[in-house]
């Protein structure tokens, strides 16, 4: 039987969430080794077996391989699960809109991270940004479509993130899909999918939201 993937990142989301929700939508099992210490950080930066290439987690032991930085390692699980489309329209499409929840999402993971005085400015950026520019866009594409997913008329690596971000958006604000019925039912269909179902009830590997013991300990450790 082959090892369980093995993932090395902070105690909490991240660079690590989406491929958390991957490898649990593919249905994979995974370990955790979390970095909760400055010497465990350095430690692992130190190593001279290039197992952190660029001093930079995640870093994610699969396959007989050591992959680091986070595109990479999604690119990688998306083409070993069969979730990249069937030819290379559906790729861009794929791309396209992963772009774009991206950019989203980096702006909701970075803003705890911000002073007090910044985050409320911030948090009211980024739901005004979601509810003109990005919402608006994925309904669009949801009801030019016309299909039960983002691309083509079969699950994808497209319909991962955005279901993550639509979660992340709601716990900041949970009437954020009331003008978007077509996210609003995407969002039902993709939770139904019984391995992200799975990944979504409590006592999962699926991460709660940022903390003040974890962005004091992640903001400790990535200065170092």
């Amino acid at each position: 039987m082959a090892a369980r993937p093995k993932l090395h990142y902070f105690r909490g989301r991240g660079r690590m969430e989406s491929i958390h929700w991957l490898l649990a939508a593919a249905g994979e099992e995974f370990e955790e080794e979390f970095l909760e210490t400055r010497e465990q950080y350095e430690s692992c930066r130190r190593t001279t077996d290039g197992r952190l290439l660029f001093g930079q987690v995640p870093l994610v032991e699969m396959d007989g391989m050591v992959l680091t930085q986070t595109r990479a390692i999604l690119s990688y699980l998306t083409a070993k699960y069969n979730f990249y489309g069937k030819d290379l329209k559906e790729r861009v499409r794929i791309d396209m809109y992963i772009d774009g929840t991206q950019v989203l999402m980096m702006m909701i993971i970075m803003a705890p991270f911000k002073f007090p005085e910044e985050k409320q400015e911030t948090l009211a950026s980024i739901m005004q940004k979601a509810k003109t520019r990005y919402l608006p866009a994925f309904e669009k594409i949801l009801n030019d479509h016309g299909e039960d997913f983002l691309v083509g008329n079969k699950f994808s690596w497209a319909d991962i993130p955005l279901l993550e971000a639509i979660l992340m958006m709601e716990e900041l604000n949970a009437s954020v899909l009331s003008d978007f019925p077509l996210l609003k039912a995407f969002k039902t269909r993709i939770s139904n999918i019984p391995t992200i179902k799975k990944f979504l009830q409590p006592g999962s590997q699926r991460k709660p939201p940022p903390d003040t013991p974890y962005v004091d300990c992640s903001a400790t450790l990535i200065k170092c």
